[in-house]
């Protein structure tokens, strides 16, 4: 049985406190989420929360002069991130350092604000655009994601922008709007508190009480409903600085933990993972048609995604690519998987599981997946029950759940190609604009 011991306190404002008791090495990780991401952003003001990302590390009201610098000279790791649905922040610490690192998560949770001037605003949203050029616009493929989710996610969704945001709304943002988004999402009632390690569970909860206790709750958040889009299949083709055609396929599916998102993880391993996956074996290995393969089902709270990428081969065309995938896949919803291939992949998912629990902090270790499954699901502890969702998973499972989500017409293709060769790259395609659909 796969469980982590914890205990879980309400505070009166709303904070959800959870501690988790580890006394192997003398260690504590602190590990705050948010239950915020780009998905609570409006069209024209995109790129907020992962901007916030960004300012919460600059500093407070008591602790003006940055998060990272005390936090590591106490000998702390740390780190934060964003996504579509949340915004966390850890400190992984020697276990004498923990009350540094709860006080500064408090003064940024409650105290943010009197220490956010237009100067900060301005050096952190250039560095967000810096970043945004870096790591997508100047990196080959780096816009096809983009493209996609704009393509498969109508307008008014949220999952239709990225979580870095568009230039133009992250320049357009004004002191004021910042300061609102910070006070409707960054409060206690909707924020999760872990604390993991070599700790006194009632000593700690005394002192999270004395910290966080009077931050005000702020008003209530909603939860946003399922929203998985029905598919409006397109055909595109986008011409950027690569040297090999890319191939991208991708179909809307079920969110994260609701029927069928497990059986997805496992066709995707099964057929795009690894060497001895089904796609690998015949495109790369047999074939030689494609020189790159990934395949995965990137799972979000209210509609995931499923996507196959692959890179053709030199001399190799993406409609024969695109043609091998699709009878692939024809044929694992046909006959579905070996029994073999299924415990194959059950014991890959069993494998990861047991490993992320190894780790107390970081990203993915027991503190963040504490908080995820409270976060998503009210349930600190859905460690096996979220194991079980893959290995009670049968060969029939696969194949129908396969058959349901990746049929062929029910999926959005992108090629991106070398500057001056789009005509002709993709049959029956329309030439999009770099990054966009």
């Amino acid at each position: 049985m796969l469980s982590i011991p914890y205990t879980h306190t309400r505070l009166s404002n709303g904070l959800d406190v959870i501690v988790h008791e580890d006394h192997r090495m003398p260690l504590a990780a602190v590990n705050v989420w948010y239950h915020v991401g780009s998905k609570n952003e409006q069209r024209g003001r995109t790129g907020l929360a992962h901007l916030f990302e960004h300012l919460m590390f600059e500093g407070s009201a008591h602790q003006r002069d940055g998060y990272f610098g005390p936090l590591q000279q106490a000998g702390a790791s740390l780190n934060g991130s964003t996504s579509t649905d949340r915004t966390n922040y850890w400190e992984l610490v020697p276990i004498g350092a923990l009350d540094l690192a709860l006080w500064m998560e408090a003064d940024r949770m409650g105290w943010l604000l009197p220490a956010l001037s237009q100067e900060r605003l301005d050096n952190q949203r250039s560095v967000v655009l810096n970043e945004r050029r870096q790591s997508y616009e100047n990196r080959p493929y780096g816009l096809a994601t983009f493209t996609l989710m704009a393509a498969i996610f109508p307008p008014d969704h949220p999952y239709h922008w990225p979580t870095i945001g568009e230039p133009a709304d992250l320049e357009a943002a004004t002191l004021d709007d910042v300061r609102a988004f910070f006070q409707r999402y960054y409060h206690p009632g909707n924020a999760s508190l872990v604390i993991a390690g070599d700790v006194e569970t009632d000593d700690v909860l005394r002192r999270v009480e004395e910290l966080y206790g009077d931050i005000p709750a702020g008003e209530p958040v909603g939860r946003m409903a399922p929203a998985v889009p029905p598919p409006a299949p397109r055909r595109m083709v986008m011409e950027d600085r690569v040297e090999l055609p890319r191939l991208y396929l991708a179909w809307p599916t079920p969110q994260l933990f609701a029927d069928g998102d497990a059986a997805l993880d496992l066709v995707a391993d099964l057929l795009g993972n690894g060497r001895t996956s089904r796609l690998y074996s015949r495109l790369i290995h047999d074939r030689r048609i494609a020189v790159e393969l990934a395949a995965g089902q990137t799972s979000r709270e209210i509609a995931s995604t499923f996507q196959i990428v692959a890179t053709a081969a030199p001399g190799r065309t993406l409609d024969e690519l695109e043609d091998a995938i699709h009878d692939e896949i024809a044929r694992f919803a046909d006959e579905g998987p070996s029994e073999g291939e299924v415990e194959r992949g059950r014991a890959q998912a069993e494998t990861a599981f047991v490993y992320r629990v190894q780790a107390l902090g970081g990203f993915g270790g027991k503190a963040d997946q504490l908080n995820a499954y409270q976060t998503y699901l009210g349930v600190p502890d859905w460690f096996q029950s979220d194991l079980d969702r893959y290995l009670h998973a049968t060969r029939d499972d696969l194949r129908l759940t396969c058959g349901a989500w990746l049929a062929r017409d029910r999926a959005t293709t992108l090629a991106v190609v070398p500057h001056g060769t789009a005509a002709g790259a993709l049959r029956d395609a329309e030439l999009v604009e770099r990054g966009r659909a």
